[in-house]
């Protein structure tokens, strides 16, 4: 069972969520939210598999709620961020933070089902064009340089990471390189361990914001 915390300062929100998410046999709401605050303290209180956190929520944001989860807690949950646009700084900040991907508001309801099931399953949610869209849109910030990453990675590695930012599966990297799978999960493991980044998310923007791949 995939037990839940949806934070959202719309009560209507939170209630078609639930709706959604509840009608799934192996998925459990057991926690809702309305600011980012409470977004922690139910989250620390619950310990939930998931949690839906909307970026834009008044007195503590979700980018601060997800920063403070994922740097108190042992084994904080799998995060997905929620807003309403793509190119939205606040959803480029909190991947940035360590949130394990993004959800649009006008997703449907078997994108949302897919999305929790992907990341509870400790993979992260990529929706390829949109990443590239924002790192393209804060190409500035600091990050890795180009060679320096290059550095850390073996040839194989390298490939890997570039695949990763096309938005590819572990299983699809596996067939473009024709590879085992456990192979593949073994570069992917390593590209995180070597970068220093906690998931798919993170070494991907790691990529764009280095130079390693271009948004274009």
């Amino acid at each position: 069972m995939i037990r839940i915390v949806l934070a959202d300062d719309e009560h209507l929100v939170r209630t078609a969520l639930r709706a959604i998410l509840g009608a799934e046999p192996d998925m459990e709401v057991v926690g809702e939210a309305a600011t980012g605050a409470e977004a922690v303290a139910v989250v620390r209180a619950l310990r939930p598999d998931v949690v839906l956190m909307d970026v834009r929520m008044p007195e503590v944001d979700g980018i601060r709620a997800t920063e403070h989860i994922l740097a108190t807690m042992d084994a904080p949950p799998r995060i997905v961020v929620v807003s309403t646009f793509e190119n939205d700084s606040y959803v480029y900040d909190a991947l940035r933070a360590g949130a394990s991907g993004f959800l649009l508001k006008r997703s449907d309801a078997d994108e949302l089902v897919r999305a929790v099931r992907v990341v509870a399953g400790s993979d992260s949610l990529l929706f390829p064009s949109a990443v590239r869209a924002l790192a393209a849109a804060h190409a500035g910030r600091t990050g890795p340089r180009r060679d320096t990453l290059r550095e850390k990675l073996t040839d194989r590695e390298a490939e890997v990471l570039r695949l990763m930012t096309a938005g590819l599966s572990n299983a699809e990297i596996a067939a473009r390189m024709t590879l085992g799978a456990a192979t593949v999960k073994t570069h992917v493991a390593g590209v995180l361990a070597k970068l220093g980044v906690r998931d798919r998310t993170q070494a991907v923007i790691a990529a764009y914001e280095s130079g390693f791949v271009s948004p274009r």
